[in-house]
């Protein structure tokens, strides 16, 4: 018996993006707002400040910004400390 397409591809392929991350070529899932993305790539969205394709974007409105093809992000993280 011939096993069903969908068996034989248990894991569907998640569609990448290639973007610019602090100056340096990254791929990250297809489909995400920059709050998602972000997570993605490893940051903690609560402690970095975005800049993308140029302009600093608010926090606010990284849950309706999508990440498309060829952005380009500039993430600094937030260093708390103090004397």
């Amino acid at each position: 018996m011939d096993p069903s397409p969908e068996s034989a591809t248990p894991h569907a392929t998640v569609a990448q993006l290639a973007i610019q991350l602090n100056g340096e070529p990254r791929t990250c899932p297809a489909g995400l707002n920059l709050e998602q993305a972000l997570a993605a790539l490893g940051f903690q969205p609560r402690l970095v400040v975005v800049e993308l394709n140029g302009t600093i974007l608010p926090r606010q409105h990284w849950p309706q910004q999508p990440v498309l093809e060829s952005d380009s992000l500039e993430v600094v993280t937030i260093v708390g400390g103090g004397s």
